[in-house]
């Protein structure tokens, strides 16, 4: 373990090459991610996206949950800014179908927008590349380690297909979903005790619906039951079991129980755990008349995780905050999701739908690793209790959180100042002139929201729109 900022030194990396250097390199190319380096790039910094797939986009399109949301609430659209910019261009090119948000829905899920896997990862390359992001795929990180050039910052070991090398940056945004930069560099992390499920998402195909024995489904799930080869978790609850997926045409909806996806060896496991229910419900369903020729037409590259570690940070969303609409005093964003447990023990979910006009909001201060100089967290790893963690963990809000991370990020680059110390109006001015809705609190002063006392490093007090148009030290 290292103390927060301070990183490892590491004997070995003495003589591994310096490859690059960034003013902000950004870790996982997922919904938060992608937000981040596109929002960090378009302000000057010098960006690097690193992804350990060949493709952006994270859960939305590896594990095919590829119906963000939510950007809308009671008919009013609290979430814009990069996310739903490549949302809606996604919908022009056909990709998408964008629902009625002037109508509050029944159902939360109902205004959740499905998107074209294809062309909504195209767009994001597209969006990176425009913004001058260096796309760094297949590659990951392994270690953290001081800056030896007299700089600001910290030095990255990264592993690819040619072996080690270094990057140096000044900032770091980790969007990694499991705080994994975080825990690299010493900062304090916490998992809940028991963790909510996996899903590995499906589709179906090869049989028609109106051929299948309901009568003969029932009784093989009831024999396959009893055999346990088959588990309640596997499949939604119906009567009879799996008639819904048949349906559907597919799964969303399993629960891998028992998995921890925040290490390599877990994550296997998971990865195992999902396709080995995948085969029980396939094997079945293969012995119903109707259903000989069933295949799996489609299957997620990765499981689905909602949660592992979570930051602890210089600020923490709890229920109470989220559920209450509070409005934090250094609020970057708006959440629009309800409480969404998916229980550890069973295919069940609590879900708790917030009250009639209550939008919640995201602080700064919950992005930051408590002590961080030089790193940021974006996503569902951001600081928080598991309640609300799992309302805040959804696209969307990810989306908001990755850009003020990325804004951030580079503000914090431009002008040599420690994360904690980048004036909010300034990081408001950034969000709100690409395209972001920030919270409406206004600030007492422009000085830097206060996050441990006694160790903020003041910095020139400018106006918010010189710090955010102030054009970048040259190299």
């Amino acid at each position: 373990m290292t103390s927060p900022n301070r990183a490892h030194h590491l004997p070995f990396a003495a003589n591994l090459p310096v490859t690059a250097v960034y003013d902000v390199v950004v870790i996982g190319g997922g919904s938060a991610g992608c937000t981040a380096a596109i929002q960090a790039a378009r302000l000057g910094a010098r960006t690097a996206l690193i992804e350990k797939n060949g493709i952006l986009g994270g859960t939305t399109i590896v594990a095919s949950v590829n119906f963000p949301g939510l950007f809308h609430a009671w008919g009013k659209q609290v979430i814009a800014g990069i996310g739903w910019e490549v949302v809606a261009e996604t919908a022009r090119r056909g990709g998408a179908e964008l629902p009625d948000f002037s109508v509050v829905p029944e159902r939360h899920w109902q205004q959740q927008v499905r998107v074209n896997r294809f062309l909504f990862s195209s767009i994001l390359d597209e969006r990176c590349l425009d913004a001058g992001v260096a796309l760094r795929f297949h590659e990951l990180p392994g270690a953290v380690m001081p800056r030896e050039d007299g700089e600001a910052g910290v030095a990255l070991v990264i592993t690819g297909k040619t072996g080690l090398e270094v990057l140096l940056t000044r900032t770091v945004v980790d969007a990694t979903g499991d705080a994994d930069v975080a825990g690299l560099m010493g900062y304090a992390r916490e998992k809940s005790a028991r963790l909510q499920p996996g899903t590995l998402i499906y589709e179906l195909g090869g049989y028609d619906l109106d051929t299948v024995d309901r009568e003969a489904l029932a009784a093989r799930y009831a024999a396959a039951s009893a055999a346990g080869k088959i588990l309640p978790t596997d499949h939604r609850s119906g009567d009879p079991p799996l008639l819904r997926e048949l349906i559907t045409r597919g799964g969303s909806c399993m629960h891998v129980l028992d998995i921890d996806g925040s290490t390599s060896r877990s994550r296997t496991e998971a990865e195992l755990k999902g396709r080995q229910a995948l085969m029980r419900v396939y094997r079945l369903l293969r012995t119903v008349p109707g259903c000989e020729n069933l295949e799996v037409t489609y299957v997620a590259n990765e499981c689905g995780v909602r949660e592992t570690w979570r930051i602890v940070g210089e600020a923490m969303v709890t229920h109470d905050t989220y559920v209450s609409g509070h409005v934090w005093p250094d609020a970057i964003c708006h959440s629009f999701y309800p409480i969404d447990i998916h229980q550890p023990d069973s295919i069940h979910i609590d879900i708790r739908p917030l009250n009639p006009g209550v939008v919640p909001t995201i602080p700064y201060r919950a992005l930051v690793p408590r002590g961080s100089d030089h790193l940021l967290v974006a996503g569902r790893c951001i600081a928080g209790d598991q309640a609300a963690n799992s309302a805040y963990r959804v696209q969307a809000t990810c989306m908001a959180t990755g850009q003020a991370a990325g804004a951030a990020a580079a503000l914090s680059a431009r002008h040599s100042v420690s994360v904690r110390d980048v004036p909010l109006e300034a990081l408001r001015t950034a969000l709100r002139t690409h395209g972001a809705i920030v919270p409406e609190a206004e600030p007492s002063d422009d000085s830097p929201v206060r996050m441990a006392a006694g160790n903020v490093r003041q910095p020139a007090l400018v106006s918010a729109r010189s710090w955010v148009e102030r054009p970048r030290s040259a190299p």
